[in-house]
């Protein structure tokens, strides 16, 4: 099902969107859409690259407080290690 979408893009980079559109025989809003999806399979692909099994099995069986600071809490563990 397709949903019509307003984007808010520079004159001229529509001009030459288009322009390259017209070279390609393709629509505007094809390009758009292919680029889209390309963008968000690498995004997918990214989260689920290299993980170890292991690790990979654990995902998201703990949860974070919403305010806790990681780098702060980091660099404390690792003065505590090191000290």
């Amino acid at each position: 099902m397709n949903t019509k979408l307003t984007l808010t893009i520079e004159k001229e980079i529509i001009k030459k969107a288009k322009d390259y559109a017209k070279e390609k025989n393709r629509s505007l809003s094809d390009i758009i859409e292919n680029y889209l999806k390309v963008l968000t399979k690498e995004e997918e692909k990214q989260k689920d690259k290299k993980l170890n099994p292991v690790v990979k099995s654990l995902k998201g069986s703990f949860k974070m407080p919403k305010n806790m600071d990681y780098k702060k809490e980091l660099r404390n563990r690792l003065e505590e290690k090191y000290k």
